[in-house]
């Protein structure tokens, strides 16, 4: 287990709730209990707003503007707080960031945060696959057991009840094996351009699995605010389609006032920097 293991990961809990579809496939329930916890929300504020940037670059990158840190993370950094699609990137990228977590501390994968650091339009989503994690069965050997997990989250957190787990299948279907070798290049590359060439160099275990094979799971998983949760649009979701369908975890996540947590997070972000 990881012995860093911030400590908002103890508000995902499982419910121990398992959905079945029409098709027989299980769904996972999550729900997020979070607290008004000023400590660990302000942990975790820091963690968040390391993604877009780091807190040893941001005097750096913020001094040509003349903005203060929190004038540069909320005009240059974070998605708009209500001017669209603002509001809806921000409930993605918590969602990403959110999974991301839960991968890694949950279920012990590596998974190199380098997606959020370089993009260079806040209120758009970033390209490629949305969670890649790793997992060796032992660091010095490759093994055929070893394991690469692609995740594709889709949050929902105001609006109507609409069939999140079902759009994420379809992408994880459609996009994520096509995207799939351009999102490892562009990890090794953002490794590579932190100087973590070591770090680097262990992606290109998973670049050529035809000579090389491995494992791969993939991850399908709908973040809702508690109201907007609709078991029946997640018990008809469709799976026979998928081309990885075999290794297909389906995962729901719940939690009340959703939206107003992932503003008040941006917010901290910006002003406790």
């Amino acid at each position: 287990m990881n012995q860093n293991k911030p400590l908002h990961i103890n508000w995902l809990v499982d419910t121990k709730e398992r959905l079945t579809t029409s098709e027989g496939k299980e769904v996972v329930v999550l729900e997020f209990q979070h607290k008004n916890d000023p400590t660990i929300l302000s942990d975790w504020a820091k963690n968040f707003r390391n993604h877009y940037c780091l807190d040893s670059e941001i005097d750096f990158f913020r001094k040509g503007y003349g903005f203060t840190r929190s004038e540069y993370l909320n005009k240059i950094k974070f998605p708009d707080q209500s001017v669209a699609p603002g509001p809806s990137i921000r409930s993605g990228d918590f969602g990403e960031i959110l999974m991301a977590d839960y991968l890694e501390y949950s279920l012990n994968y590596w998974v190199p945060r380098t997606r959020y650091g370089n993009k260079t339009i806040r209120n758009e989503s970033t390209k490629g696959s949305d969670i890649l994690g790793f997992k060796f069965v032992n660091v010095n050997n490759e093994s055929s057991e070893d394991t690469l997990a692609i995740f594709e989250s889709k949050s929902q957190f105001s609006g109507s009840p609409t069939s999140r787990l079902q759009d994420a299948v379809n992408d994880s279907g459609s996009k994520d094996q096509l995207r799939k070798a351009e999102s490892l290049n562009a990890i090794k590359q953002r490794l590579h351009d932190a100087n973590l060439n070591q770090d680097a160099e262990r992606i290109e275990r998973f670049q050529n699995p035809i000579d090389n094979p491995y494992k791969e799971i993939s991850g399908a998983v709908a973040l809702f605010s508690t109201h907007l949760f609709d078991m029946n649009l997640t018990t008809n979701t469709v799976t026979n389609g998928h081309p990885n369908k075999n290794q297909l975890v389906l995962i729901v996540i719940k939690g009340n006032n959703m939206m107003d947590l992932v503003h008040d997070l941006y917010r901290r972000a910006a002003n406790e920097a």
